[in-house]
């Protein structure tokens, strides 16, 4: 085709094409190989048997269209954690609120702000909407309160911070997100990403419940792909002041989730035993990973989250391309975070414990190979 005849056809708004297409986890191994897929924090155990069940049972009425507005589900979440069911949203897991909450408040002209190492969904989202991102560096890998608030501009309507952050683990504790509200101007929504919350076991920590529930400007997102193990069926929730809840009703789609998938969240939601055993499992392996990789004489960000984000000498024969080249060999996939700007780490999700001691395994195998 001439460059004459693609001039003439039709033609996307600014900025769609600057876009970087998001590149998810990887699952593909060599032919005829079980991979060892490590590369998207998923949930080792599954979802809850209760959630498949239910699942299972909303597949007997799929000529039905869903409740359009998660009803049921909303009220099982306000349920479990004494919230205002009129003040959530739910949306095809957190990407989609974050795709509407930017195109609601987000336009030609308008700045996002997040931390350098932020979710790469910010930036896209932005992007997609004419908005300009802008990011703030961190200090060793944590979210830098003070640098984000430098960069806040009259221009500026959304900040994100995802707490723990992904790829990094690492989070704040809540008085530097209340530093961090404090500073903005009211005018300025602070988005709380809390995909990750429910594995934080640090006394410092809140999700964001109680700030969102006395502010006008800040939403709190959550997600059923991590703890719930329900990432195939799409599915997260926002809890946000009213006015906002209200603008989001507004743009999502009509039947934005699933009858399915509102089935499964509800049971998912309220098996708390299920959650319980992830959290637990997550305790005892998380550690474990973190001193086995030490002593290999790999640096290993601290994390409070269900992965670990590992780093590699930038030259030589141990770096983190050729790592990654040697677990896919051995049907182990992690993630490569250079798209984050991590370009000498891997970022590995804590498995089960077969998976765990074979990347441990291959790792040792690979650093006493040929320097």
């Amino acid at each position: 085709m001439t460059a004459a005849l693609k001039a003439s056809g039709p033609v996307p708004q600014p900025g769609i094409m600057d876009i970087s297409v998001y590149v998810p986890g990887e699952s593909h191994v060599p032919s005829g190989m079980v991979p060892v897929k490590l590369s998207s924090n998923e949930n080792p155990l599954g979802p809850s048997p209760k959630a498949i069940a239910a699942f299972k049972k909303a597949a007997e009425s799929l000529e039905r269209y869903p409740d359009g507005g998660a009803t049921e589900l909303r009220q099982a979440i306000a349920r479990v954690y004494g919230l205002d069911a009129n003040r959530l949203v739910c949306g095809a897991g957190s990407d989609e609120l974050i795709g509407i909450l930017t195109h609601a408040y987000v336009g030609t002209g308008d700045e996002t702000l997040f931390p350098e190492h932020g979710f790469l969904m910010y930036k896209i989202a932005t992007m997609a909407n004419g908005g300009t991102p802008i990011t703030a560096p961190e200090k060793n890998l944590r979210t830098d309160v003070d640098a984000l608030l430098a960069r806040v501009t009259p221009r500026t309507k959304l900040v994100y911070l995802a707490n723990p952050n992904n790829p990094t683990g690492t989070y704040i504790p809540f008085e530097e997100v209340r530093r961090l509200h404090a500073g903005l101007p009211k005018s300025v929504i602070l988005v709380l990403d809390a995909a990750y919350c429910e594995y934080v076991r640090r006394n410092d920590y809140e999700a964001g419940i109680e700030l969102v529930g006395t502010s006008d400007n800040v939403v709190m997102m959550r997600t059923f792909s991590k703890i719930h193990g329900l990432a195939a069926l799409r599915l997260g929730w926002a809890y946000c002041p009213p006015g906002i809840a209200d603008v989001l009703n507004r743009v999502r789609g009509p039947f934005n989730v699933s009858a399915p998938a509102i089935a499964a969240g509800i049971a998912a939601i309220e098996d708390r035993a299920h959650q319980e055993a992830a959290i637990n499992h997550n305790e005892k392996w998380l550690p474990w990973v973190t001193a086995e990789l030490e002593k290999l004489d790999l640096k290993v960000t601290p994390s409070v989250g269900n992965f670990i984000l590992i780093h590699f000498p930038a030259t030589g024969a141990k770096t983190a391309a050729t790592a990654d080249t040697y677990l896919k060999a051995r049907a182990i996939i992690v993630r490569a975070v250079g798209a984050y700007k991590l370009p000498h780490c891997l970022r590995m999700t804590i498995g089960t414990e077969a998976e765990n001691r074979a990347v441990v395994a291959a790792l040792t195998a690979f650093m006493a190979g040929p320097a």
